[in-house]
């Protein structure tokens, strides 16, 4: 089987002249011979037996080699462009955001929603990392839209721009730096009413495309009315700039729909994929997270749903590889192929005891 596992990760002494002594020294016991030893670091959320929340940073072979705690529990995380920061996010409709400094051994610093606003669990820098993107929701407004913190400052928060939808959750940065995809999932929600999905009979999803210095709208892309159940959540960019987007049905999985699409900006494309109906099938109705290898050009799926995630090849969509595990969920892009992560404690064939979260970053 080809291991799965992206675009070139940052190297262990690169790394490490990034983030300093500080970090380093602030390594669990054995975590610095883990680190030693490897050529990438990977971070995701979890939750310890005890119930307890944090971040992991785990070393190539699958070592933890730190841990920091989170007041709750996290969601996807974002690493700052030629900098030291790292965002956590809490899952949806989650009130803070965490800000690690991977360049000094200390807690994060917890950062709040501001008022009438929670966060949706994703974020994005500028490609110069001086400016950090987080989509939020205006619950009374029940609008979506993008927090703009400056990254320079403290994170303070400098403004905000519509996402021309509702629900909001994944955001990205297309590789012409100024361009912003949102994937507006459709869902209303509201804090008093935590996990509720408030309008899935009318709700409607879409794919925006915004000047990330303008706020403008370029284009927005809906789906077919048909298929408005179908809630737009994740992304992923391939080498070409191709937008790939996951979707999660909200409607009656018995009935398999396509769950994954691609749009592009230039080409004014927008169309779901259709993979072998097998594979669809094996998704149940839900994909979790998506990742892009721009080395290879493959795509790579997973659903906890249905313990699956498999790479296919996006010419011919042919699926390529598949591994099955319960609660499989996150995807990080490495080398040749992706690494994988569970709610059960795996991370590619290291077995832990704790239970990550649906979203693996690679640093």
């Amino acid at each position: 089987m080809q291991r799965f596992g992206a675009t070139k990760l940052i190297g262990r002494r690169v790394f490490l002249r990034a983030t300093g002594a500080g970090f380093a020294a602030s390594l669990l016991p054995s975590g610095g011979e883990a680190l030693a030893g490897t050529s990438a670091v990977f971070a995701s959320a979890y939750r310890d037996r005890a119930g307890a929340f944090g971040i992991a940073l785990l070393s190539e072979d699958g070592a933890i080699v730190h841990r920091y705690a989170l007041p709750a529990r996290g969601h996807d995380l974002v690493r700052q462009p030629n900098g030291d920061m790292l965002v956590a996010f809490a899952r949806r409709p989650g009130t803070f955001a965490a800000l690690f400094d991977l360049g000094r051994s200390r807690e994060p610093r917890i950062m709040a929603a501001p008022s009438g606003r929670h966060f949706y669990g994703h974020g994005a820098f500028s490609a110069d990392g001086r400016l950090f993107y987080a989509t939020e929701n205006d619950f009374e407004a029940a609008r979506g839209v993008v927090g703009l913190y400056d990254a320079t400052d403290g994170f303070a928060r400098i403004g905000e721009f519509d996402t021309f939808g509702t629900g909001p959750h994944d955001i990205a940065l297309l590789p012409d730096g100024r361009t912003l995809v949102v994937a507006n999932g459709g869902i209303e929600t509201h804090p008093d009413y935590p996990r509720a999905k408030l309008n899935v009979p009318t709700m409607q999803p879409n794919l925006s495309f915004v000047d990330a210095t303008t706020g403008d709208l370029i284009v927005c892309h809906a789906l077919p009315p048909d298929l408005h159940k179908l809630s737009i959540r994740h992304l992923a960019i391939d080498g070409g700039g191709t937008v790939w987007f996951a979707c999660q049905n909200e409607g009656d999985i018995a009935e398999p729909v396509p769950l994954i699409g691609r749009a592009s900006m230039h080409s004014g494309a927008f169309e779901l994929t259709d993979l072998p109906e097998h594979a669809t099938a094996s998704l149940r109705g839900y994909v979790g997270s998506i990742a892009a290898n721009r080395q290879t050009g493959q795509i790579a799926i997973s659903s906890p749903r249905g313990g699956v995630a498999f790479s296919f090849d996006p010419a011919t969509l042919a699926i390529l590889d598949t591994r099955n595990a319960p609660d499989l969920c996150g995807i990080a892009a490495w080398a040749a192929g992706f690494r994988f992560s569970s709610g059960d404690g795996l991370f590619d064939t290291a077995r832990h005891d704790v239970g990550f979260d649906n979203h693996l970053a690679a640093l």
